[in-house]
């Protein structure tokens, strides 16, 4: 059997998620190969020996010498951001496939520079954009495919949480870097735009940071660049007009990504706090007003391990995330979302933050 090893850069929140994937992915699936956690590369000794326990047998602090080594196949990259311009250029280099966490990069500069390396990168790709792979998401691309929403009008899209309301909380490496709220929780609000309603023709943005100093951790404060919640307008290119939002500073909110969609034959609702339902309402049915669409862990793929009709996780999407990608590799056919639509999320980010610095609509590029 087929033996794809891992290679993972970053041993953080999201490196474990990503073992977790791999790990458990024989529990939901009838895989056609074998994976398996090779190698893993972090900053500190006290994350590589924490690693050991998760069935790592290769170890570094040097990212060079982990996507050069010929027993790693798959390079995945879930450190932050700022790093990933480096690492995406040695494993394009090394010409292997890459399983990359959200933002792609951090600047459009980076964004720019990727794209032309990606000419000559035939491997395949993905962007960690997991909101798509949650069966309810699955679900309203498929109405939409099949036209039972018409022509999409409107829509509004919001990421929350109310992590950054504190003012005396030491800040985390996203607001040190100046990643804000737009890269971190906003690309998957505008992915999801992107996913369901096509291509950005243009954006209007505002954004607010709450504090512009806080504590660094290390008894002083320091200047804050990073937002902390962004609102902006956008035009679709098939004319469609719709509200995205993300926001650190919604009081009550835990981790919450809803949206709506209305067309001209239909409409659908999503709440994540409530992921086992999607609320869908027709045209020819008005008098029954919005059903609840079951969706819980009916995927289209698998053993449906634990049961089609228990309540879904949050880590389920980013096991089919996972799965489809090892899928695409295996039968060495690409699928979306690739690195190619992470950069483009990077060009909608960068319109958006051109629009809050001038006030004005700004064209997506």
């Amino acid at each position: 059997m087929k033996k794809y090893r891992i290679g993972l850069i970053g041993f953080g929140f999201m490196g474990r998620m990503h073992t977790y994937g791999y790990k458990t992915l024989p529990f939901y699936y009838n895989l056609p190969f074998e994976v398996v956690p090779f190698g893993i590369c972090a900053r500190s000794q006290e994350t590589l020996d924490s690693a050991k326990r998760f069935g790592y047998s290769f170890f570094t602090k040097d990212a060079k010498e982990l996507i050069s080594h010929p027993d790693v196949d798959i390079v995945d990259i879930s450190s932050p951001n700022m790093f990933h311009r480096d690492q995406l250029l040695l494993a394009m280099e090394a010409k292997k496939p890459i399983y990359c966490e959200k933002p792609v990069v951090s600047t459009f500069a980076e964004t720019i520079e990727i794209e032309h390396c990606l000419r000559s990168y035939s491997g395949i790709s993905r962007v960690v954009f997991h909101n798509r792979f949650f069966p309810a998401m699955m679900k309203t691309k498929s109405l939409l495919v099949e036209g039972l929403l018409g022509e999409i009008l409107n829509f509004r899209i919001s990421y929350r949480h109310s992590g950054s309301l504190e003012k005396d909380k030491p800040v985390g490496w996203k607001q040190k870097e100046g990643a804000g709220v737009l890269l971190d929780m906003g690309s998957h609000a505008l992915d999801l735009a992107f996913w369901f309603c096509g291509e950005f023709a243009r954006v209007s943005a505002v954004s607010r940071i709450l504090y512009p100093e806080r504590p660094d951790g290390k008894g002083a404060m320091m200047k804050i660049s990073a937002e902390d919640h962004i609102t902006s307008l956008a035009i679709m290119k098939t004319g469609a007009t719709g509200v995205v939002e993300a926001s650190k500073i919604s009081a009550g909110s835990e981790d919450e990504l809803d949206f709506e969609l209305y067309g001209t034959e239909g409409s659908v609702r999503y709440h994540s706090m409530e992921p086992n339902f999607l609320h869908f309402f027709r045209m020819g049915e008005k008098e029954k007003g919005f059903s609840s669409l079951p969706t819980v862990n009916r995927f289209p793929e698998g053993f449906n391990f634990p049961g089609p009709k228990f309540s879904i996780g949050w880590a389920r999407a980013h096991i089919h995330s996972i799965y489809r990608f090892l899928m695409s590799l295996h039968s060495e056919i690409p699928e979306e979302p690739s690195l190619k639509d992470g950069l483009y999320n990077m060009r909608v980010c960068e319109a958006i933050k051109k629009a809050v610095e001038s006030g004005e609509w700004v064209d997506v590029e």
